[in-house]
């Protein structure tokens, strides 16, 4: 029986040249020259902290990293978790964005009852943060991927591991 799996994983090699672009940015600007701005990639714990001397510049600095994000890889902002911002020493701030990986257990519960409630031919099934979806034609699957990928906009799904 053909199937395959809705996933949620993050390009990290895409992600660490769009920081690494605004991190040009934001050097190259003169309104930031001499100011503590940089953003910085943890990419052991999925974790980009931002650095600024006021909120108002912490703003600056999405305005400038989003769309760099946006460019290299469509919807990856949607999974950023923003942290509250801290003071760090005197007026500097910081704020951490945590990086979502995977379908978390509440967006895979939908999925599985968004599929059932359409009445298409297909089986879902919860496998960690993933969604297996098997069916017994091509064009069933094909259907199904339509499907949530019209229902579900607030978090970036793909799907693959596409077998025969």
């Amino acid at each position: 029986m053909p199937s395959f799996d809705f996933s949620s994983e993050v390009d990290m090699v895409a992600l660490k040249n769009a920081i690494d672009s605004a991190g040009k940015k934001i050097i190259g600007r003169h309104d930031f020259k001499g100011t503590s701005a940089k953003v910085e990639l943890n990419e052991k714990d999925k974790l980009i902290t931002l650095y600024a001397d006021s909120d108002f510049q912490l703003n600056q600095i999405k305005d400038i990293l989003f769309p760099e994000m946006e460019k290299k890889e469509p919807d990856c902002t949607k999974r950023l978790d923003h942290q509250g911002v801290q003071k760090v020493s005197g007026d500097k701030v910081k704020q951490d964005l945590k990086i979502k990986i995977g379908i978390e257990s509440e967006l895979s519960k939908k999925i599985v009852k968004l599929l059932k409630d359409s009445k298409l031919k297909v089986q879902a099934a919860i496998q960690g943060d993933a969604v297996r979806v098997t069916g017994a034609k091509r064009d069933v699957l094909q259907e199904a991927i339509s499907l949530v990928k019209k229902a579900i906009t607030d978090f970036p799904i793909k799907y693959g591991n596409f077998r025969d």
